[in-house]
């Protein structure tokens, strides 16, 4: 199956905009902030009242915000090689969590290294091989268990006091608020006062668990202010592009291991003085694997045709009448290799400006991972169920047993609660929506079910040298 897959590398992607070169302005240089497995409405700056995010609120004022910016797959590994690459995770070939990239893939480090770009990493690491991700890596690690420096922010500022005199990209990557939701004052949010979104079953323990994780969103906060100071301090904000993303989605039933808008969907916050609107929120679909691409477009880089499955942003995000680069957004979930995962369970994703349509390859087999294992929420969830809380029942039901299809009206069901596709009045709009997200399957190289089944082949054996 490999020489099929790869085959897939040189195939266009029907709908790709040809990027637009070239800059009015001196090129920049690139921070990239992402936080880890942090829910796109996890943010006061978007609407969430009870979380406290002073840092991000501000510097949201500073910039725009693209509200519905979407991952390729709603696992890390995956989410981050897109985001490196500008490929779907098929295409790069680490499409399962824990997984390499071909060999053939080039990176985000050699993009830019070509360009005369010092390209560093400062925090966590998920992509494999570490050869083919050549970081200018200045420290970090892989999880946090509460204990001692988890990032050490203030080599940001040794790293610019360094490197004033030439270009520079640095990736900044947190492990908040990724469980064990550990760092923080949860003393700072009561439980019983938050407003738990409408797709949770309310339980003592769902409660609890929501305010540790947003006492690590506003820790993550802190992290970022930092970083946005010591930028100020060494007078690199001026000509600085600055991208904060939020990752998938939190280790909550329903966002992170899905392909709802809460596994998928991102929010985007960017930052140019001068050259980005500011206090802007724009609802454009946009994808992490356009990334790369602006990246490279802005820093003076020629685009060649199909290298990439995004495309450059660098008109879209200095002009709020530029249309938008996507009609359709694409994500997968590889359930095949991850920690207590279900044998086989592929799901292929598409949504439009209205619609989300999920398809389910092995919806004849129950959906498990590590939440339905051992996540304390979701036990609460079978307790509260086994007590007769029909809505705990019925959101435990859809989330282990779904149906072939699933379609979203997330202009009326933001939180994908309705399932419309058995619905003879959406019939049309379900057969669009599978018919665009097959022919993306295909130019991707995916096989469904067969790769889902190859999952394994794409994850290196332990003892094989893994970044960290």
């Amino acid at each position: 199956m490999l020489p099929h897959r790869l085959k897939a590398l040189l195939l266009p992607l029907c709908g790709l905009l040809s990027p637009i070169h070239g800059s009015a302005v001196d090129r920049p240089n690139f921070l990239v902030f992402m936080a880890d497995d942090m829910t796109y409405h996890d943010l006061g700056s978007v609407g969430n009242p009870d979380v406290h995010t002073p840092h991000l609120d501000k510097f949201a004022a500073e910039g725009t915000t693209f509200t519905h910016a979407y991952n390729s797959s709603p696992m890390c590994a995956p989410t981050r090689m897109s985001l490196y690459t500008g490929l779907h995770p098929v295409r790069h070939g680490g499409y399962p969590n824990h997984s390499k990239v071909y060999p053939a893939v080039r990176t985000l480090p050699h993009l830019l290294g070509d360009l005369g770009y010092d390209v560093a990493l400062l925090g966590k690491r998920h992509e494999e091989p570490a050869s083919q991700f050549p970081f200018n890596v200045l420290g970090g690690k892989h999880g946090d268990k509460g204990e001692g420096l988890d990032l050490d922010t203030g080599k940001v500022g040794d790293y610019l006091a360094t490197h004033s005199d030439e270009s520079w990209c640095l990736i900044v990557t947190s492990n908040q608020p990724h469980t064990p939701w550990n760092r923080g004052d949860a003393s700072a949010y009561d439980p019983s006062l938050l407003k738990l979104p409408p797709y949770l079953a309310d339980t003592q323990v769902t409660r609890k668990a929501l305010a540790a994780y947003y006492a690590e969103i506003t820790y993550l906060d802190e992290q970022f202010g930092h970083v946005m100071a010591q930028l100020e301090e060494h007078g690199e904000a001026e000509n600085t592009l600055v991208i904060f993303l939020t990752e998938q989605g939190s280790n909550f039933p329903f966002c992170k291991w899905t392909c709802y808008e809460t596994g998928l969907r991102a929010t985007a916050m960017m930052r140019w003085p001068g050259q980005i609107p500011t206090d802007e929120a724009r609802e454009t679909l946009i994808q992490y694997v356009d990334i790369t691409p602006t990246l490279v477009d802005l820093a003076g880089g020629l685009i060649e045709k199909n290298q990439f499955d995004g495309s450059s942003l660098a008109q879209v995000i200095g002009n709020r009448e530029s249309p938008a680069p996507h009609q359709y957004v694409f994500g997968l979930q590889t359930t095949r290799g991850i920690y207590h995962g279900s044998e086989a369970y592929a799901i292929r994703s598409v949504r439009d400006d209205r619609y989300r349509l999920v398809w389910n390859l092995n919806h004849h087999e129950k959906f498990q991972n590590s939440v339905t294992r051992n996540f304390p929420t979701y036990q609460s969830w079978k307790s509260a169920a086994e007590s007769g809380n029909h809505f705990a029942t019925t959101r435990l039901l859809d989330y282990t047993t779904r149906p072939e299809f699933e379609l979203y009206d997330l202009e009326r069901d933001p939180w994908s609660m309705t399932n419309l596709a058995a619905d003879p009045k959406h019939a049309e709009h379900v057969h669009l929506l599978h018919d665009v997200l097959q022919k993306w399957m295909m130019q991707q190289g995916d096989e469904g079910i067969l790769t889902e089944l190859a999952a394994l082949d794409r994850i290196p054996p332990r003892g094989e040298s893994r970044a960290q």
